[in-house]
């Protein structure tokens, strides 16, 4: 029960990763809200994992949509910013201005928009978690995810910044970058859902596999807990070797 007695919030909670973070929370102790656009997912799978755990729609693009969030959830002590949307492989030049403010403004903008509502309550406590969920396309970019690929390296900047900052008021800043895995995002990431795209795809991981939402979740849990009380500022590859 690393996580007994803690308050915590995943945004795009209700799917993929998110939904992998939220149920190893609730396995650890903590209380969570499930954060997500689609608040009757959020609502299905609230009620699915009994009282510890409570839906909340949000649009994290949106600064009066993540208040009202803030302002309904109460304390929080870990905060998990993992709402996340790409474009579909494109040459650089060619992905619309529309696709790209959707990748802004999910991506990016959101980490500012939650660390405005909630960091001030945490400095005020002088303790806090929060977890950027970012990606290896950061690290280690592939072609024509191209502004994909920048959101996540501003993300893992963003992190570093962050923690750097909040250090002194007891506040940790940490990410995760995954490498692909069997979410809803995987098909946009491929272009197309084919085995021998899938085999191209794993070819360029070493361990051979995709990840699983229980990786990440379980990344998560330790990043989030006491147990990495003296980290803060690393974006931790749980990538199956592929930014090696």
């Amino acid at each position: 029960m690393r996580l007994e007695g803690k308050n915590a919030i995943v945004t795009g909670g209700a799917s993929g990763f998110g939904a992998g973070i939220v149920q190893k929370f609730l396995a650890e102790g903590a209380r969570v809200v499930i954060a997500d656009i689609n608040g009757a997912a959020a609502a299905d799978l609230a009620d699915q994992l009994g009282p510890q755990a409570t839906a909340q729609q949000v649009d994290v693009g949106d600064a009066a949509s993540v208040q009202a969030m803030a302002d309904a959830s109460g304390p929080i002590d870990i905060l998990v910013n993992n709402a996340g949307v790409t474009h579909l492989p494109t040459p650089l030049e060619d992905v619309t201005e529309d696709d790209f403010d959707r990748v802004f403004t999910v991506n990016m903008k959101s980490v500012y928009l939650t660390a405005r509502a909630f960091v001030p309550a945490m400095k005020a406590r002088g303790s806090g978690a929060i977890l950027n969920v970012a990606s290896t396309a950061g690290l280690s970019p592939r072609p024509n995810l191209n502004w994909y690929n920048a959101s996540k390296g501003w993300m893992i900047t963003a992190t570093k910044t962050m923690a750097v900052e909040l250090a002194p008021t007891g506040v940790r800043v940490n990410a995760i970058c995954p490498v692909a895995g069997e979410t809803p995002l995987l098909k946009s990431f491929m272009g197309e859902d084919t085995p021998e795209i899938r085999a191209k795809f794993l070819s360029t991981i070493p361990l051979g596999r995709f990840s699983t939402p229980e990786d990440m979740a379980n990344a998560a849990c330790f990043l989030c807990s006491d147990e990495a009380s003296m980290i803060t500022g690393t974006a931790l590859e749980v990538d199956g070797g592929r930014c090696i």
